[in-house]
């Protein structure tokens, strides 16, 4: 079978590169170089691929907010994020926005092909460098929040639907319900009045009328 890939970076020569490096295997077939994210998103049922290589940092739709997006157009494509930074927050968010996984730019040849190996036999791949990276649970043995579902869940406790939620956001509904169910699993909270009583014990909610 071969092996649909797009790679989508604002830089010609890191996009020149990889696909280099890729059409090297004959199993393997780059059926597009886009350069933001609002391609991506326009493209990716055209293109179809079965892996999308796509940078975190890009103008306009940056490679978080694209992820969610290129998801609701085409679920089964898989996105292993390429970024400079090895920060835990970066990792940990890409994953959290549906990324299966996250690659340094400095990785060799041989690991960007692991990667993709990998995410196409179902599993999540971190480069050498990022591994260990992620975000340590909270004290309670919960994730934290990422900084996405910190926003969601102040507009929730305010009151707002899902669709206002998705309005005041520029997302669409279905990735508010899919960041509200991923709230309430790490909060281990069933309803919205046990989130709008978190937000509030917590400080989230501080300043703010509800």
């Amino acid at each position: 079978m071969t092996i649909r890939v797009c790679i989508v970076d604002d830089h010609p020569m890191v996009t020149e590169g990889i696909q280099a490096i890729l059409e090297s295997y004959d199993d393997i077939s780059v059926v597009g170089t886009l350069t933001d994210g609002k391609e991506a998103v326009e493209q990716v049922q055209a293109l179809a691929p079965d892996v999308m290589l796509l940078d975190l940092n890009m103008p306009g739709i940056n490679g978080l907010n694209a992820t969610e997006m290129i998801l609701e157009e085409r679920p089964e494509t898989r996105i292993l994020i390429l970024s400079m930074h090895d920060s835990p927050e970066y990792i940990s968010t890409a994953l959290s926005h549906g990324a299966k996984g996250y690659i340094l730019k400095d990785v060799p040849t041989e690991e960007i092909r692991t990667a993709i190996d990998t995410v196409m036999a179902g599993g999540e791949y971190l480069c050498t460098g990022a591994k260990g990276s992620l975000s340590p649970k909270i004290a309670d043995g919960r994730e934290p929040l990422t900084n996405r579902e910190q926003t969601i869940l102040l507009e929730l406790a305010q009151g707002k639907s899902n669709k206002e939620v998705a309005n005041s956001l520029g997302i669409s509904v279905r990735t508010v319900e899919t960041h509200r169910n991923n709230i309430k699993k790490k909060l281990g909270i069933s309803s919205t009045a046990g989130l709008t009583r978190y937000a509030m014990e917590h400080g989230v909610l501080q300043g703010t009328s509800i």
